[in-house]
């Protein structure tokens, strides 16, 4: 058998080693590129959102590279995501690939969908197989994500643009080739190493927020690489959603996930007061807790999100002022037009700081 999976920011490292531990070989498509964006595109229903055209984009090019077994993740929930893995069947069906998509429960089963997932497949690993394989896979996961929060911290301020992304990209592959927990250990730590010794310019970032929905946050091609962008205009960010975190909050039912989730509902409910599918309730939540830590907030939401529409609609009548910039990505947004905006905003956050009877 050999499983193919669409990209979503870093996450095919992890995938990539929890499959080889259970000895399936892992078939990981190109990164996202604007074939990837123009074959979902040309197979998917008009109306649906950026996310289904780039992960349908990359399922294709996973087939067309021998995959027999695509996962996706799905679910039950009030998100379109549910109707994402029987939709994509039929159209690969429709184009003559003879694969079957799996849908992973994440949205309704959480941990549990994921494991019964990985307990279907035909070689019927063994729990402590499965157990052995998923720990080291959220290691290089853990790993992978300590060190983009650093990248993120160095970004606005390193001397020589692009430092700090050579640095990232030497260490995904380092933890991608790590075999066990020691040689991840020192691919983690060799790369932080060298992130600490990058040259600053001295400069105090902007500390700009990321909240908006699931894929677009943590895909870069889907936002135009809209933090790197960030970073190159000296503005520091933090972005809501990281896969540890995410994991830790959905895919475990431990206190500290719960406690953490209700915080977030707790401070959107005196303007959205029930789940409305995806992540817009978790946006509006976000800007409320940080509006007293960021100087401003992008707000990302693929275009025809309905979830995050309603989050945008309310996001400018909180009592909290914080600046927000809301960003809809689809297929037609080009990067001149983004780094405009982002330029513009960023202009405006300045001003904001050094005159702050305006806040």
């Amino acid at each position: 058998m050999r499983i193919g999976i669409p990209h979503m920011g870093n996450v095919w490292v992890t995938v990539k080693a929890l499959l080889k531990g259970l000895d399936v070989e892992c078939v990981v498509p190109p990164m996202s590129t604007r074939r990837t964006l123009s074959l979902g595109v040309r197979y998917s229903p008009e109306g649906l959102c950026l996310p289904f055209k780039l992960t349908l984009g990359n399922l294709i090019e996973a087939a067309e590279m021998g995959a027999d077994v695509l996962l996706m993740p799905g679910g039950s929930g009030i998100c379109r995501l549910g109707y994402y893995g029987n939709i994509q069947q039929q159209i690969l069906d429709e184009m003559g690939f003879k694969v079957e998509v799996k849908a992973i429960g994440v949205s309704d089963r959480k941990l549990f969908g994921v494991l019964a997932l990985i307990r279907s497949l035909p070689n019927k690993p063994s729990w402590s197989a499965i157990l052995s394989s998923y720990r080291f896979g959220m290691a290089k996961q853990n790993s992978l994500d300590r060190i983009e929060m650093q990248v993120q911290k160095v970004r606005p301020v390193e001397q020589t643009k692009g430092t700090a992304n050579r640095i990232y990209d030497k260490a995904i592959k380092a933890v991608d080739a790590a075999d066990d927990y020691d040689a991840l250990k020192s691919a983690e730590a060799e790369h932080a190493v060298q992130l600490n010794q990058v040259p600053r310019n001295g400069r105090k970032p902007l500390l700009v927020g990321i909240t908006g929905e699931f894929y677009v946050l943590l895909e870069p091609f889907s936002n135009l690489d809209v933090e790197d962008e960030l970073g190159k205009l000296g503005v520091e960010v933090r972005r809501t959603t990281f896969i540890s975190k995410w994991t830790r909050f959905s895919l475990f039912l431990n206190a500290m996930g719960l406690n953490e989730k209700q915080r977030i509902h707790r401070a959107a409910m005196p303007y959205l007061k029930r789940d409305i599918g995806g992540d817009g309730w978790e946006s509006v939540g976000e800007k409320v807790l940080h509006s007293r830590e960021y100087d401003g907030i992008v707000h990302l939401a693929p275009f025809t999100c309905m979830p995050e529409i309603v989050a945008q609609n309310i996001m400018p009548s909180t009592k909290e002022k914080i600046p927000v910039l809301t960003l809809l990505c689809d297929e037609q947004m080009g990067k001149p037009g983004m780094l405009t905006r982002l330029e513009a905003f960023v202009d405006l956050l300045e001003r904001r700081r050094k005159i702050p009877s305006s806040q």
